[in-house]
């Protein structure tokens, strides 16, 4: 089921099922749906397994093994905590903290 896989990718990641959906422009009411058994058409799976770095087909349950639609490594723990505070920050304050790691485009 569609909603299983969600619901453990988002375990995995430390976030809810409506953080995942509000981090990539979804509403919110869509989980409701989800866990009545719907699934999401193919532009939002694609949204969803761009997010969790997956293939489509493991996040709707078509394989079984978690492959990683980039080919960057896995987060650890620690990197993907940092990148769920940076994504709720303003984007004032994500630009200082950019400009205090030297990372900032300007």
């Amino acid at each position: 089921m569609f909603f299983d896989r969600l619901k453990k990718l988002c375990d995995d990641k430390g976030i809810s099922a409506y953080k995942a959906c509000t981090d990539v422009g979804l509403n919110r009411a869509a989980v409701a749906k989800w866990k009545t058994g719907s699934v999401p058409s193919g532009s939002t799976a694609a949204k969803l397994a761009d997010y969790f770095g997956v293939t489509t087909d493991y996040l709707l349950g078509k394989e079984e093994q978690k492959k990683s639609a980039l080919s960057e490594p896995e987060l650890t723990e620690d990197e993907l905590r940092i990148l769920s505070a940076f994504r709720e920050m303003t984007p004032e304050r994500q630009k200082a903290l950019a400009d205090l790691l030297g990372i900032s485009d300007s």
